[in-house]
C-alpha cells in the first residue's frame, strides 16, 4: 500500500512512520503537514489511503476527506478526538484511530485497507438502472418515495434525510451510498448535502468561495467551496448562474 500521513504535528507523524515500519506489504510512505498540501499530494502521488488527522489549520481533515478528487483514495482518521467519530463515517471513512493506539490497532485499520483495496470495483451502473423510488420505514409503515420528487438530500445522523415537497422523510442509509445508487441525477455539494440537478434554479455567492442554491421551489442549500466548481460542471454552462 501507498500511505499518505496528514498530520500538521511532526512527531505523530514520525511516531505512524516508525510503526509503519514494522508492518509487512507497506510500500511509500509520504508525509503532508497540513490539508492543502495533501490536496496536492494526493494529486501528484497518487495514493492508495490517507492516514488523516482531523484537527488542523486552514482545512480540517473532514474537510480534506470531502474534498478528494475522484478517484479518492481511502480514508482512515487518526485523531485524539473521540466526538468526531460520527461525522467521520459519514464521510465513509475505513477506520477511526483514536489516539494513543497501539500496534495491534493499527495493524486491525491497514487489515480493513488491505481489504477494501482487494475488493473487485464495481462497475458504475447504467443510469437506467437507477431506482426510480425509494422505500421508507415509517413508524411500522413502509413509504414510497418517488426518486423524481426528491429535491436534496441531507445527512442527519445515521440517516439520509429526504427533502420534497411533501416532507423529508429519514432513510437509513448513508449520503455516498445513497448517490452510488441515484445515479448522476444527484452530485454532492456539501459535506452534508447533494442536491438534484434538475432542482437547482440559480446559485447565489457567499462569503470564501462558498455560495448557498436557490432551488426551484425556493428551497435553500449549502454549497461549500469544494465542492462547488464539480457542481458547476455538471449543471453546464447554459445554466443560470
Amino acid at each position: 500500500m501507498h500511505l499518505l500521513i496528514v498530520d500538521d504535528e511532526r512527531p505523530a507523524r514520525e511516531r505512524l512512520r516508525r510503526m509503519l515500519a514494522l508492518e509487512a506489504g507497506i510500500g511509500p510512505v509520504r508525509e503532508a503537514a497540513d490539508g492543502v498540501e495533501a490536496l496536492r499530494m494526493v494529486e501528484s502521488e497518487r495514493p492508495d489511503a490517507l492516514l488523516l488527522d482531523i484537527e488542523m489549520p486552514e482545512l480540517s481533515g473532514i474537510d480534506l476527506a470531502a474534498s478528494l478528487p475522484a478517484p479518492a483514495p481511502l480514508v482512515v482518521f487518526v485523531t485524539a478526538h473521540e466526538d468526531y467519530a460520527l461525522r467521520a463515517f459519514d464521510s465513509e471513512a475505513v477506520d477511526y484511530l483514536l489516539k494513543p493506539f497501539d500496534q495491534a490497532r493499527l495493524q486491525r485499520a491497514l487489515e480493513r485497507l488491505r481489504a477494501r483495496l482487494a475488493a473487485p470495483m464495481q462497475a458504475a451502473a447504467p443510469l437506467a438502472s437507477a431506482p426510480r423510488q425509494l422505500l421508507v420505514s415509517e413508524r411500522g409503515a413502509t413509504r414510497v418515495v418517488q426518486v423524481a420528487d426528491i429535491e436534496w438530500l441531507e445527512t442527519a445522523d445515521n440517516y439520509v434525510a429526504l427533502h420534497t415537497s411533501a416532507g423529508a422523510p429519514l432513510l437509513r442509509q448513508t449520503l455516498g451510498a445513497l448517490l452510488g445508487q441515484l445515479g448522476p441525477a444527484f452530485v454532492r455539494c456539501h459535506r452534508r448535502a447533494a442536491v438534484s440537478l434538475s432542482a437547482v434554479a440559480r446559485l447565489e455567492p457567499l462569503d470564501k468561495g462558498d455560495c448557498e442554491l436557490v432551488l426551484r421551489s425556493g428551497a435553500r442549500v449549502p454549497c461549500s467551496r469544494q465542492y462547488r466548481p464539480a457542481l458547476l460542471e455538471r449543471l453546464g454552462p447554459a445554466r443560470p448562474m
